[in-house]
């Protein structure tokens, strides 16, 4: 942890001449309060910047997530006094950690991984997934512009059939869209 408030310490002033915003994911309650403190101090005046938004993710894991999102959306539904009927993916998504973020389009996995590793499990349903042989501290940007060149030659039918798929690619065109 000495190592993230070091790191915020010492890039904030790039993070702004960079117009990027902090933001985190996970269970960051539970982190020690100097580091909370930090994380806040950093999200606070990077706010608002309105160029990339860097995304941590802390003390987190997808089923972590699902589990505090649906107690959340359960307390929700008892105190608005709601039948589990008005539940749908929408509902279920404000009340993700990544609520602020769009769902990821690619997802690199490094060190020729071939799992998920418990990471975004309800957000990645229809990202494309590129698996290299590469180690993490040897992934490069000549490296990501490969990632992104193989995506790039995908057909995206989001779970759909194909190309005109219909009502399943005009559905998560307009989330995409409304994600911004």
């Amino acid at each position: 942890m000495r190592l993230l408030k070091t790191y915020l310490e010492s890039n904030l002033q790039r993070m702004m001449d960079n117009n990027v915003r902090m933001k985190y994911i996970g269970r960051t309650h539970e982190l020690p309060a100097e580091v909370q403190e930090k994380m806040r101090w950093a999200e606070q005046a990077t706010a608002a910047n309105t160029g990339t938004t860097l995304t941590l993710a802390l003390n987190y894991g997808g089923r972590s997530e699902l589990v505090d999102a649906f107690r959340s959306l359960a307390a929700e539904m008892k105190s608005k006094h709601l039948s589990p009927g008005n539940i749908g993916e929408e509902e279920i998504h404000r009340h993700l950690y990544t609520a602020h973020m769009p769902d990821p389009d690619l997802l690199i996995r490094t060190s020729g991984e071939m799992r998920l590793s418990n990471y975004l499990l309800w957000q990645i349903a229809y990202t494309e997934i590129f698996v290299t042989e590469r180690l993490w501290p040897d992934f490069r940007g000549i490296h990501l512009l490969e990632a992104i060149a193989d995506f790039q030659r995908r057909e995206r039918r989001y779970g759909g059939l194909g190309e005109g798929s219909g009502e399943e690619v005009a559905e998560a065109e307009r989330i995409r869209l409304a994600a911004g």
